[in-house]
């Protein structure tokens, strides 16, 4: 392991003296959304400008081949022409893994498109239910949300093998409610073959502000601000149970969470910020918002350039990333997983320092 991450290390240093291109995208397709949920403002903001089929061919065809694309959004599947987006991302990018996030509701769209693309690239879809029922419905702001998500689940998880995508369900947690929830879900879709993995909602992000260009820096190294208030009786039962859940996941999968929420542990409940892995914004995890301007991260919104107007090659070498850079290297480091699970892979971090979950 110390082997693997002295590798990772070298590849980071070496990238930080001389920024070579991104190998992680994260794709904002747009920031519609059917859903609205309780701890995100997407759906509040103004529909804006979203890029088009040609416009997204003519900055991919630019950018280095990808390990991973992430579609995200709002809710991708408002985009009609979703279908034609992946087939643009496997040709231009060439990634390992294509990864959308979804909410579940749009269920003839989602089904349309997962049988009926090309399978050679594995495709990983994760489902947003952040509780049972009436507990996922209060969250996401929708009534019949459990309905419409348990309904497309019905009709995709048989097909998983034979068209190569898998099925995974992301819990958000919001309160302690939330905590309560966890196990139950987790029973209602063993069934399914879909593993539930819980993440920490958190107070606020930038990308989803309704205020434009804004920094939610940390004050200092270790902090984390949960969007729910929880006890720390409650948050040791979460522990406990996702300890349980991972015993039995992927092994690389079971080191990335434990990485995860040995990070929120350390934060809630022991005061201390480890891990901290380096960040990766603007080297190697290039994130696209819908108009094609490219942001710092989760939690910075400035932006450095705008891919419809400038070529990736003249934003990526420019005066104003290089400002931003030093911005992420000085920053003491945040804890959403969509930024955190990229640090440590890239960083090495993840290799230097798995350790299992410890409660107390």
């Amino acid at each position: 392991m110390n082997r693997i991450a002295s590798y990772f290390r070298s590849i980071y240093r070496n990238r930080r003296q001389h920024i070579d291109k991104p190998r992680y995208l994260t794709f904002l397709a747009t920031y519609r959304c059917n859903a609205r949920c309780l701890m995100c403002d997407c759906w509040k903001k103004p529909k804006g400008k979203e890029l088009d089929t040609y416009e997204i061919e003519n900055i991919l065809q630019q950018l280095p081949k990808m390990d991973m694309v992430r579609i995200s959004g709002g809710e991708p599947f408002l985009r009609t022409d979703l279908p034609e987006i992946v087939r643009i991302i496997k040709r231009s990018l060439k990634p390992l893994f294509l990864h959308i996030t979804t909410n579940g509701l749009p269920t003839e769209r989602i089904v349309r498109l997962c049988l009926e693309r090309e399978t050679d690239i594995p495709l990983h879809l994760l489902f947003s239910i952040d509780g049972m029922k009436d507990k996922h419905n209060t969250i996401r702001g929708i009534p019949i949300a459990w309905e419409k998500v348990m309904a497309t689940l019905d009709k995709l998880a048989p097909w998983q093998k034979k068209k190569n995508f898998k099925i995974a369900v992301n819990q958000t947690i919001v309160d302690a409610e939330g905590v309560e929830h966890h196990s139950p879900l987790i029973n209602h879709l063993k069934p399914y073959g879909i593993p539930v993995h819980a993440v920490m909602a958190y107070e606020s992000s930038a990308i989803y502000n309704l205020k434009k260009n804004i920094r939610l820096t940390p004050f200092k190294k270790g902090d984390f601000n949960p969007y729910g208030n929880f006890s720390d009786c409650q948050l040791k039962i979460l522990l406990e149970e996702i300890k349980r859940e991972l015993k039995d996941q992927p092994f690389l999968q079971r080191w990335a969470k434990y990485y995860y929420w040995n990070g929120v542990y350390n934060r809630l409940l022991n005061g201390i910020g480890n891990p901290n892995p380096p960040c990766v914004a603007l080297t190697s995890h290039l994130r696209i918002l819908p108009d094609g301007q490219v942001p710092t991260c989760q939690f910075n919104s400035i932006t450095v350039g705008h891919l419809n107007r400038e070529s990736f090659d003249s934003i990526w070498n420019g005066e104003k990333i290089k400002k931003q850079r030093e911005w992420v290297h000085s920053c003491p480091g945040c804890w959403a997983e969509c930024e955190v699970l990229p640090n440590a892979v890239y960083s090495g971090d993840l290799f230097l320092n798995w350790k299992p979950l410890k409660i107390s």
